[in-house]
């Protein structure tokens, strides 16, 4: 025994996706976009991003406002609680979920075919 302690945050921090980091106010969440797809899904991961369909097209934020949408329905949390943090007008996004437990998201947000 070493006597350094692991808390049990550390420890959950470790085994989570490259796509999602703790913050102090619940998750942030690194996304890559692909707008105007036939419907919203979770595809894959992309560069260490989770990569997501939305359906709407990317005009006048209307794929933001889809992508935060798509978010709450699948975490089943309100709109208020999600923030774009960084990307408004890129593919690659920052998204913070206040409240929301990284390892929740994680679980809920898991890609498909399994890949972190």
């Amino acid at each position: 025994m070493t006597g350094e302690k692991t808390d049990s945050r550390t420890r959950a921090a470790a085994d989570l996706p490259a796509w999602v980091s703790a913050v102090a106010a619940g998750t942030e969440v690194a996304l890559h976009i692909q707008p105007g797809a036939r419907r919203s899904a979770v595809l894959g991961v992309h560069a260490g991003r989770l990569k997501v369909a939305i359906q709407s097209p990317p005009v006048e934020g209307r794929a933001n406002g889809a992508l935060v949408e798509f978010l709450a329905a699948a975490l089943k949390v309100p709109r208020r609680q999600i923030a774009l943090v960084a990307g408004e007008r890129s593919r690659d996004k920052r998204v913070e979920l206040r409240g929301v437990d990284p390892d929740t998201v994680a679980r809920v947000l898991a890609p498909p075919d399994g890949t972190d």
